[in-house]
């Protein structure tokens, strides 16, 4: 599959236009969320490309979210990221400086870089308050253009999960999969089914005409990859979630089906890179920067 694009038009007042970029490489959905009066914008969830092979970098998919804020006359007032992605490297600092935008995440960075720290044992390595220009707690609010963000700690795939509501669309990150591939994993360090089933009930007690932007898509059984569900949508189909599923018949669904994944290929280089808003760990005397992988942390 290659990256696509695609647009998803503000359905009026108060509503936003929204184009998701895929990244093939990973399955992984960015953002770009744009108001239609003002013409500012706010990437979410940008990707810095990854080779884990050869443990190359560059920013190439970051690139064509600049490109497409340019094509249609955007400026980028504002890089989010919903939580330190576990299966990409993110772009944030990239981005920021190409647009001068702040940068910005939920609060609880805080907690997930003090656990990661132990498992690279890197102690006070991690500084999120230095390296993100916003922390956002439950309740926040701020503007893109004219129109007003909501923020909802959403735990669950990580403790710190959030999720941005605007207007008529949230971006629900790793909680939500396509509706025929049902919800995300809650086994990483910090992650919970119990506190996933409560981030996914309030998702669905959004008015169903809600479009739900999710953080990936695997193109199952070959479909074109998807991104975008409705509430209703989600209510009546998803595989998780349709029907009168209770609290503990999907919890046991999620861990019986976590216990089935392998960790991905990228998490071990990706947290210590996302953990510092997607700067590569500082060069050491040879000029050549290193990352830093733990043995036999994880089975």
């Amino acid at each position: 599959m290659k990256n696509c694009i695609r647009h998803s038009p503000s359905n009026g007042a108060g509503s936003p236009d929204v184009w998701g970029v895929y990244e093939a490489d990973t399955g992984s959905v960015q953002y770009l969320v744009a108001d239609p009066k003002t013409r500012e914008a706010a990437i979410i969830d940008g990707v810095q490309n990854f080779d884990p092979r050869s443990a190359s970098t560059h920013f190439g998919s970051a690139d064509q979210l600049l490109a497409l804020a340019k094509e249609h006359d955007l400026r980028i007032t504002w890089v989010l990221d919903t939580h330190p992605h576990a299966d990409h490297l993110m772009a944030s600092w990239y981005l920021k400086e190409q647009t001068n935008a702040p940068n910005a995440i939920g609060a609880k960075v805080n907690e997930i870089a003090e656990l990661w720290s132990d498992y690279y044992h890197l102690p006070n390595t991690f500084k999120p308050t230095a390296d993100f220009d916003y922390l956002f707690e439950e309740g926040d609010q701020f503007t893109i253009g004219e129109l007003q963000v909501d923020v909802w700690l959403s735990p669950g795939h990580t403790l710190g999960s959030i999720t941005y509501l605007v207007g008529d669309a949230a971006f629900v990150h790793d909680t939500l999969m396509y509706p025929d591939s049902g919800t995300s994993r809650a086994d990483f360090p910090g992650g919970s089914s119990i506190d996933l089933w409560n981030t996914l009930q309030r998702i669905l007690s959004l008015p169903d005409a809600t479009r739900l932007f999710i953080g990936h898509d695997y193109g199952k059984d070959g479909r074109e990859p998807q991104w975008e569900a409705t509430v209703a949508e989600h209510k009546q189909n998803n595989i998780h979630l349709a029907g009168d599923v209770s609290e503990a018949e999907y919890r046991k669904l999620r861990q019986e089906r976590d216990e089935t994944l392998s960790l991905p290929d990228r998490m071990l280089h990706a947290l210590q890179v996302n953990l510092r808003a997607g700067k590569l760990p500082e060069p050491e005397a040879d000029g050549h920067r290193y990352f830093k992988i733990p043995a036999n942390r994880f089975e």
